[in-house]
């Protein structure tokens, strides 16, 4: 079956990076695109960034210059480079495969804080 495994998260300062990783196994994961969602407490899960089988892009405003989303189809790995993180940007991220039915991760806790 399709699993997606994530990892990278973890606390950082406001100003600082962090780079979360997404690796898939049990699908041909060169076809789909690729998201990352993420869900601060107490609000919806949202949009952060998508990317294409051809490695074409988009983000949430909030994050736009700030995030870069990038994948590894040779490894089967999506990334999302955080950088100028602040404290609003606290969540727990998803990664999500994009098919039909549908994949998400277990979900990486990202928390920004001095």
């Amino acid at each position: 079956q399709v699993q997606l495994v994530e990892s990278g998260g973890g606390l950082a300062q406001p100003g600082g990076s962090l780079r979360l990783s997404c690796t898939a196994s049990g699908t041909i994961f060169n076809i789909y695109v690729m998201a990352w969602y993420r869900q601060a407490p107490g609000k919806q899960r949202e949009l952060v960034a998508t990317i294409t089988s051809l490695g074409m892009s988009n983000y949430a405003d909030s994050v736009k210059g700030r995030f870069t989303i990038s994948r590894d189809n040779a490894k089967n790995t999506v990334y999302l480079q955080m950088d100028s993180l602040r404290p609003e940007d606290t969540a727990v991220y998803y990664c999500k495969l994009e098919s039909r039915n549908g994949y998400w991760g277990q979900g990486t806790q990202v928390t920004v804080s001095s």
